[in-house]
């Protein structure tokens, strides 16, 4: 025989760390795949973060004074949605930093490329990168590679060139560097040329289509002098220090031939994709690594990242953690977690959508250096219970129902009835369809009859 009354069965309080799917994992420290290592002469780390520091100190100048003089709330960007330094801000910083206003544009939208100012809208304001200048390496080096991606914006192209030439140059570039990685030597602007001329010959083979059904007689195209397109390139990546270009000669930096050498790395991470997700939106990579094993997940993770800008990255796993599924919330913060410091700023941000909270104060707690058997720590009892309810839909959802009664496990409280009452008033979408699969899975008749009891008055609205 049963009761009638919902048995006080006791709970038995575990680490979050066996919690089925919503405990966090520790942030790998290291991949299992061995470290690759730069080309042979390329200076340490911290050497090459000095020479990054020593190219954008004029940019930092900059945004350091924005950062000090303009206080929270003024606005310091032209209403152009492009992060523009207004004109009153421009001659206001000229003056106390003795500068020309050009000087001071150039040295700001240096800056915002390099990630030192982050635009929001019609503002702009310091971004992380700034905060972490003086004590994070990684983080200087991340901002120029970010300007040397960015190069072709820092020198514009000559306004006479059309925009098809200018598109084709700059996606030919990338052979023309390696090739200059590839010799470790001056290499003359002939020589570069001569490749240029062949890689962009190769693009516009690659793009002939041949259109059906009779056609006009082509015209033929009037072919852009290549020359001072090579030199403008040349002196675009001279100008955010990337190569030195003089005497008909260029050379890659030390900087250069390791970002060189990064984005090698990257095109060799994202051709090892394990679940070939990389072409994919971040939903569909998320629902693809889902079977995957934790180590198989990150490899997934770098991956499709490798092959995105970062900050797009970050914005499109967001998005997918605040869609319903509540199995891709778990997996977009394991990818962020991928992520590390970049995503820092658009992750606490996100700190004010209720549905995204408790993975995000466990996320920060996670990127701060809590020690991981105490971060649950920083949930209250409320978001613990919410992220309770959100991991039990996304095992009623894609897991089996032994894993559904294990879950219980992981609840901060202590008894089922304690369970159901602070679930009840939690408020969670998915209150009622959890109750329901735990009460149809639960063994005990008695305890899944309370449950069913409970999950009938939440539908209802009965106290």
């Amino acid at each position: 025989m049963t009761s009638r009354t919902p048995r006080d069965s006791r709970l038995r309080l575990v680490s979050p760390r066996r919690q089925p799917l919503a405990a966090p994992t520790p942030r790998p420290v290291a991949a299992r795949r061995p470290a690759p290592r730069p080309p042979e002469g390329t200076p340490p780390p911290a050497e090459l973060a000095r020479a990054a520091r020593r190219d954008l100190a004029a940019a930092v100048r900059v945004a350091r004074w924005a950062d000090t003089r303009i206080g929270p709330g003024n606005n310091m960007a032209a209403r152009d949605g492009k992060g523009t330094l207004s004109d009153a801000t421009a001659l206001r910083a000229a003056e106390e930093l003795g500068l020309t206003v050009d000087q001071v544009r150039a040295d700001w939208d240096t800056a915002r490329l390099a990630g030192l100012v982050e635009v929001h809208g019609a503002s702009a304001r310091p971004g992380w990168r700034l905060r972490a200048w003086d004590r994070d390496d990684t983080a200087v080096l991340r901002g120029w590679v970010a300007l040397f991606d960015a190069w072709s914006l820092v020198h514009p192209a000559p306004e006479e060139v059309g925009p098809a030439a200018v598109a084709e140059v700059v996606e030919a570039m990338p052979q023309l560097l390696s090739f200059l990685q590839l010799m470790a030597d001056r290499v003359a602007a002939t020589q570069l040329l001569d490749l240029l001329d062949q890689r962009v010959t190769e693009l516009r083979t690659e793009r002939c289509e041949i259109p059906y059904g009779p056609q006009p007689e082509p015209t033929p195209p009037q072919d852009t002098p290549l020359r001072p397109l090579l030199d403008w390139s040349l002196r675009g990546l001279a100008a955010v220090g990337a190569l030195t270009y003089d005497d008909g000669h260029a050379t890659l930096t030390p900087l250069g031939s390791w970002a060189v050498w990064v984005k090698l790395e990257q095109i060799c991470v994202a051709a090892q994709s394990p679940a070939g997700n990389i072409e994919v939106s971040a939903e569909d990579m998320l629902r693809g690594c889902a079977r995957l094993r934790p180590k198989a997940a990150r490899d997934e993770y770098r991956a499709w990242l490798a092959a995105r800008d970062i900050g797009t990255a970050v914005t499109d796993l967001l998005d997918a953690a605040r869609g319903e599924d509540a199995l891709l919330r778990g997996l977009a913060f394991e990818a962020l977690r991928v992520v590390g410091a970049p995503a820092e700023p658009e992750v606490r941000r996100a700190a004010d959508d209720p549905h995204l909270r408790p993975y995000v104060l466990l996320w920060l707690a996670e990127y701060e250096g809590a020690d991981p058997e105490d971060v649950h720590t920083v949930l209250s009892r409320e978001e613990a219970t919410w992220l309770w309810v959100d991991t039990a839909a996304a095992v009623a959802d894609h897991g089996e129902a032994p894993l559904l009664v294990r879950h219980l496990e992981a609840a901060v409280q202590p008894t089922v009835p304690a369970l159901i009452e602070e679930v009840r008033a939690v408020g969670h979408p998915r209150t009622v369809q959890v109750l329901v699969a735990l009460a149809a899975a639960h063994p005990d008749p008695a305890l899944a009859k309370a449950v069913r009891r409970a999950a009938f008055q939440v539908h209802t609205g009965g106290a």
